[in-house]
C-alpha cells in the first residue's frame, strides 16, 4: 500500500513499503511527553488524520502549543485520558488501532517496583488488550541504549544492534535499565504469543529544548563541583526530532518488521567537547576530569563498600554502569540508515545550538 504523505518527507522507496494509507488510526502512548509530543509532529507531517493520544487524566487537554504542527482543538489528534494500568482503560484506547507507538515508561521512578509497574505491567496490559480487537498489525517498543552491557562485544570499541543485553539488570543498581530490559522482554515474549509484528527502538542520549540536564555521560555534579568523567568518549546523541523520525518511520515501513534499531546521530561530540560548548554558550561553572583507570577504580570501591555495608550505601556507581556510561565506544546507525532509509534531518551542530539556546533561557528564569 502506498500514500502521498502532503508536507512529510518520506522518500518514493519508502512509501512504496508502507503498511498502512495515512487515514489508519494510530496509538501513541507518552504522547505529552519529551519525545512523544514530537512523534505526533512527525506524523502529522507525514499527513496523517487519526492521531489518538494516550493522555493523563491530570493534563490539560489541548493539542495547540503541546504537539509543533497542531493547531487548536486540531481534528487529526484524538485525547484519550487513561492509565495503562487500567485494563480497561487499554481496552478503551486500542480499539480500532492498527499501529501502536509505545513510549509511556516510568522514566522518572528510582524504585525498581515502580519503575517495573510502570514500564513493565503497562506494556502488557496494552499487548493483550489491543490484540483482543485483531486489528493491531505493529507494536512499536521504544526501549533505550541503557539495555546494553557493553561488556563482552563482538566488537570491542563499536557498540550496535549485536552487543549482548544486560542479563543482570538490577546489579546494576539503575531502576530504568532494569524496567527497560524487563519490558523488552514482555514485547518479545508477549507478541511472540500472540502472533504480533513488532519493532524495537533504542534511542541513545535523546536531547534538545526540554530536557536541559546534563547527561551523566559527561559526568555528575557534587558538593558544588562537576567531575568530567566522559572525556575523550562520545556521546550518543540524538536530536529528538531526528529520534522521533526514526520512530515514526519504524512503525510504517514494511521491512522493520521484528527488527530491533540503534537511532543516534552522525558527527557525534565527544564528551569534552561537548562540556567545553556548554561551559561557553551556558554557563561557566567548575569541574574536575576523572580519568578513565580512576573512574573505573572509585566505581569498584564504590561497589565493594555498598556489598560490605548490606546495601546501605546504595549500590549507584558500579564496574557494569562504568561499562555503559564511561568506557570509551564507538557508535553505529548503519541498520536503520541501510534498511528504513532514515536520515538525520537536523544536523549536529545546528541540534546543539538549538539545545544551548533552551538551556541559556531557562537558566535565565529559573
Amino acid at each position: 500500500m502506498s500514500v502521498k504523505c502532503e508536507g512529510g518527507m518520506i522518500t518514493e522507496l519508502q512509501s512504496t513499503n508502507l503498511i498502512i494509507d495515512i487515514n489508519t488510526r494510530v496509538l501513541v502512548t507518552g504522547s505529552r511527553g519529551f519525545i512523544g509530543k514530537w512523534v505526533v509532529a512527525k506524523l502529522l507531517e507525514h499527513g496523517f488524520t487519526q492521531i489518538r493520544c494516550l493522555v493523563r487524566p491530570s493534563l490539560k487537554k489541548t493539542t495547540s502549543g503541546i504537539f509543533p504542527g497542531a493547531g487548536e482543538e486540531d481534528p487529526r489528534i484524538e485525547l484519550v485520558e487513561g492509565n495503562l494500568l487500567s485494563h480497561e482503560d487499554c481496552h478503551k484506547i486500542s480499539k480500532n488501532v492498527h499501529i501502536i507507538y509505545h513510549l509511556a515508561a516510568g522514566r522518572g521512578d528510582k524504585s525498581f517496583p515502580s519503575a517495573y509497574l510502570n514500564s513493565v505491567v503497562t506494556t502488557r496490559n496494552l499487548i493483550e488488550s489491543s490484540v483482543q480487537y485483531g486489528c493491531l498489525i505493529r507494536f512499536v517498543n521504544v526501549s533505550s541504549f541503557t539495555v546494553y552491557t557493553n561488556r563482552n562485544k563482538p566488537n570491542p570499541l563499536l557498540l550496535d544492534e549485536t552487543c549482548p543485553i544486560e542479563k543482570y539488570p538490577a546489579q546494576r543498581g539503575d531502576a530504568y535499565c532494569f524496567a527497560k530490559v524487563k519490558q523488552e522482554e514482555i514485547v518479545f515474549d508477549y507478541c511472540k504469543k500472540y502472533h504480533l509484528p513488532y519493532v524495537n527502538i533504542r534511542p541513545g542520549v535523546v536531547y534538545g529544548p526540554g530536557n536541559e540536564q546534563l547527561h551523566g555521560r559527561v559526568g555528575i555534579g557534587t558538593f558544588g563541583l562537576f567531575l568530567h568523567l566522559g572525556g575523550s568518549n562520545k556521546i550518543p546523541l540524538t536530536y529528538v526530532e531526528n529520534c522521533a523520525e526514526a520512530i515514526v518511520l519504524a512503525g510504517i515501513l514494511r521491512q522493520a518488521d521484528m527488527q530491533t534499531y540503534n537511532v543516534v546521530d552522525d558527527e557525534l561530540p565527544t564528551s569534552r567537547r561537548f562540556l567545553s560548548l556548554y561551559k561557553k554558550k551556558v554557563r561557566r561553572f567548575r569541574s574536575l576530569y576523572i580519568p578513565h583507570s580512576i573512574s573505573f577504580f572509585l566505581c569498584y570501591l564504590w561497589e565493594k563498600y555498598s556489598a560490605w555495608s548490606h546495601g546501605q550505601l546504595p549500590n549507584t556507581f558500579n564496574r557494569r554502569d562504568w561499562h555503559v556510561s564511561w568506557k570509551k565506544t564507538d557508535y553505529s546507525n548503519d541498520k536503520i540508515k541501510q534498511q528504513l532509509g532514515w536520515v538525520q534531518q537536523i544536523p549536529t551542530d545546528e541540534g546543539l545550538n538549538r539545545y544551548f539556546q533552551s538551556c541559556q533561557e531557562r537558566n535565565r528564569y529559573a
